[in-house]
């Protein structure tokens, strides 16, 4: 859990450790002057949301396979509820399964990418991804509004 604060403009939603220092990496590598912030579950995600948020992040990159409640399902949450919809929730995971991708797009994310299994090709995707969302696309300016 992140401690109360300004919003950081990155959430990332990972368990694995080599693929949060990828993100980290990719930050860095990019001068995109963002701090990435982990949370190591949906779980993590939508508690956080409800307590913790007065305005969106800029982004959340979202693996789907984590502990408890899994990426799919925090995706679906996230999006059904009107405070969060307009986060843009960009999906990495190691899963190229149709039904997943489809299920995610159907969920509402805003991109779905597969993790390549070589670093340099991950952090080149990773990087690409970061560049696009954090400095070309106009961020909502959206507060999170109570229910």
């Amino acid at each position: 859990m992140l401690p109360p604060g300004p919003t950081p403009s990155l959430l990332v939603v990972e368990d694995s450790d080599e693929d949060f220092e990828t993100v980290e990496e990719a930050v860095r590598s990019a001068g995109l002057g963002a701090s990435p912030h982990r949370l190591m579950s949906g779980d993590a995600l939508l508690q956080w949301l409800d307590t913790t948020v007065v305005h969106h992040p800029m982004i959340v990159l979202m693996d789907l396979n984590t502990p408890g409640i899994d990426g799919r399902e925090a995706l679906r949450e996230l999006k059904a509820d009107r405070r969060w919809r307009s986060i843009p929730v960009i999906v990495m995971s190691t899963s190229a399964n149709p039904r997943d991708v489809e299920a995610c797009y159907a969920a509402g994310a805003n991109a779905y990418h597969v993790k390549p299994l070589r670093y340099v090709d991950h952090l080149t995707l990773v990087t690409g991804v970061l560049k696009y969302w954090l400095q070309q696309v106009v961020p909502s300016t959206l507060t999170a509004a109570t229910p």
